[in-house]
């Protein structure tokens, strides 16, 4: 049982975030991505820009009527950004504990290494942006990448469930032929197998013509 508990947690399910190099920081851009890269995540996409404060207002819906949300936008708007998707395991998670507390100065206290703490000056002015959930992640990729296709992020039980019916029966019989025949090289036959094999792939037969 442990064994499989340990199996189950060891999986990979990739994610996508976005993330924004605010006005402030965006001086500090290169040192920011070089972040990015060595906590293993993949920029899938990249672009430079200056929001309008209609954007910014549309972009932070989720926050209209709070107090902030005035100079909230009139700084989002005041400089260029640089929006980031970023991909790897958790990476909604990853992302937000590397970035740290939205409240810069506080942060300096309890997270000094975060990058809020070494880029940000205060609560408004923290430097990044990092997706809260992965449905905001979604709707932030698409406002600032409108062109991205975003396919449904599959959940765990569909993926066991395609595994399990699609998969595992063709590798298992794959796997059964091979010690069957036991081949010089087994990589490169089973290989093979599998295109011959392919449950979704339909066999092309030689027909001989009709006499």
């Amino acid at each position: 049982m442990k064994e499989r508990m340990d199996q189950s947690s060891s999986r990979i399910y990739v994610e996508r975030t976005l993330a924004i190099i605010k006005p402030d920081a965006i001086h500090e851009s290169e040192k920011i991505e070089d972040v990015i890269l060595k906590s293993e995540f993949t920029i899938l996409q990249k672009r430079k820009l200056q929001l309008t404060p209609e954007q910014c207002s549309d972009f932070y819906a989720d926050q209209y009527g709070k107090f902030f949300f005035p100079s909230l936008t009139a700084f989002m708007s005041s400089g260029p950004i640089i929006a980031l998707t970023l991909a790897r395991n958790n990476a909604i998670a990853h992302w937000k504990s590397i970035i740290g507390p939205v409240n810069s100065t506080k942060a300096k206290e309890t997270h000094p290494e975060c990058l809020r703490a070494r880029y940000g000056t205060s609560d408004l002015k923290n430097a990044l942006h990092g997706s809260e959930s992965f449905h905001a992640a979604e709707r932030e990729i698409k406002f600032m990448f409108p062109n991205s296709v975003i396919e449904p992020f599959p959940s765990r039980e569909r993926i066991e469930e395609y595994l399990s019916r699609y998969v595992n029966p063709t590798l298992l019989r794959g796997l059964t032929e091979l010690c069957k025949h036991k081949p010089h090289n087994p990589c490169v036959w089973l290989a093979d197998w599998l295109v011959k094999n392919n449950p979704n792939k339909p066999q092309i037969c030689d027909v001989e013509e009709a006499e």
